[in-house]
């Protein structure tokens, strides 16, 4: 590295932190998650205004590696976090209702893209022709548990009914949505690494589970403090995870997350909290580069009349059919109309969980250019249209009850009336 590139680097990632720190905070007055302000200025910076002059200049070709390497470690410990946040005790306790609503929220949304890709394959270049079409469904059925998990703490729906359902449901979904995007990289496999080498990861899945958690749950004894040692133990876990599955064949985000899942679930909230924090002081430095590095890729300006019209089919296909298969599966199961619906808002969310597997997709070549813009363009919408979704549903609710109060109150007097 030159000193102009380490001054270049420095000066750009202080650019980015400062940006997306102003659109995160400018998204949520505007009552959007901060990451859909964040993820806009990664597509601003990207290609598509002034005929890619502002990439051009801010991040020259010989320091965009350095800042892909600094964003993919923030998806490291993104990806750690998200595992980390997944309680099993909830996916085991989750119930009929959040079972099912989850089945219906992933399968329905899957089988429709699976259709969509058999439209969109015919004019986009794919490396893989069935990792396309299986990639399409899985990217299409996410859901962003992390978005999710703050959407609903935001409007104080933490602890309600819905809320839990809803974070239950999208907790299966996830794991379902991780797991399946692995099996698609292990379809389509990476240059250079055999097909049978990605199978290696059972044996690594089961030592992490028999071996590295208990070694985890000794190391982190409730009431203990977290120490400066014991924080550098699971940072280092992390991090080799990530290395082992990369080398598998796999990703290295299944890795991250894989290593999340397998923390133990201290009772401590205090140590819990605090490693927590230690990392999301990582996340909040890493990942904004993640989201400019993303929107470098993305290049809106060039859409015909077929690019739109891909577009357009992609946003019906993705509101569809997680909204309908979200709302079909919880009025199955005797939740209220107006309920299912908000349900199904909720799972519309994809956000961040979306754009780190059009990232894997892209990377492993299912995905060409323009179909990748148009995806990111499909999570940014679907994710900022939950909130306005979800005040005109609680309006309309409330609306409901107060009239049904104004009916109730004069067949109240009038029966008083009558006995009179």
């Amino acid at each position: 590295m030159t000193e102009h590139q380490a001054a270049l680097l420095l000066v750009d990632l202080a650019l980015i932190v400062g940006l997306a720190g102003a659109a995160g905070a400018l998204a949520r007055r505007f009552g959007q998650p901060a990451v859909i302000g964040e993820i806009v200025v990664g597509i601003l910076l990207g290609p598509t205004l002034f005929a890619g002059a502002i990439p051009a200049t801010l991040f020259p070709a010989d320091v965009r590696p350095l800042l892909a390497a600094v964003g993919n470690l923030g998806v490291v410990l993104f990806m750690f976090i998200v595992g980390y946040e997944l309680d099993r005790s909830r996916l085991r306790g989750s119930g009929r209702l959040a079972t099912v609503t989850a089945l219906g929220s992933a399968l329905v949304p899957f089988l429709l893209g699976v259709l969509l890709s058999l439209h969109l394959v015919r004019h986009h270049e794919t490396s893989n022709w069935l990792g396309f079409v299986l990639f399409m469904g899985v990217a299409l059925a996410v859901t962003a548990f992390p978005v999710l998990a703050r959407i609903i703490a935001d409007r104080g729906m933490s602890g309600s009914r819905l809320g839990t359902i809803a974070l239950s449901a999208a907790a299966v979904c996830d794991v379902a949505a991780w797991s399946a995007l692995a099996l698609v990289q292990a379809i389509a496999g990476r240059d250079g690494v055999p097909h049978w080498q990605v199978l290696l990861v059972v044996p690594y899945v089961v030592l992490m589970f028999v071996a590295v958690r208990p070694f985890l749950a000794r190391l982190l004894v409730p009431g203990a403090p977290l120490t400066l040692g014991n924080f550098t133990v699971v940072l280092i876990g992390v991090l080799a995870s990530a290395a082992a599955t990369q080398l598998l064949g796999l990703h290295f985000i299944f890795g991250a997350f894989l290593f999340g899942l397998v923390m133990p679930r201290v009772a401590d909230d205090v140590v819990r909290e605090d490693l927590m924090h230690r990392m999301q002081v990582g996340t909040a430095l890493f990942l904004p580069v993640y989201f400019v590095v993303a929107g470098l890729n993305v290049n809106l300006s060039g859409l015909g009349a077929g690019g739109l019209l891909d577009l357009a089919l992609i946003m019906v296909t993705a509101v569809v059919g997680k909204m309908a298969g979200t709302y079909l599966a919880a009025r199955s199961q005797g939740l209220s109309g107006n309920d299912s619906a908000v349900l199904a808002t909720l799972m519309n969310t994809r956000g961040l969980t979306e754009l780190i597997a059009l990232g894997v997709g892209l990377q492993i070549g299912l995905l060409n250019q323009e179909l990748y813009s148009l995806m990111v363009a499909m999570a940014v919408i679907t994710t900022a249209m939950s909130g306005p979704l979800l005040t005109w549903l609680n309006a309309r609710a409330r609306k409901g009850a107060e009239d049904g109060a104004d009916r109730a109150e004069p067949d109240s007097a009038e029966r008083s009336g009558t006995r009179g």
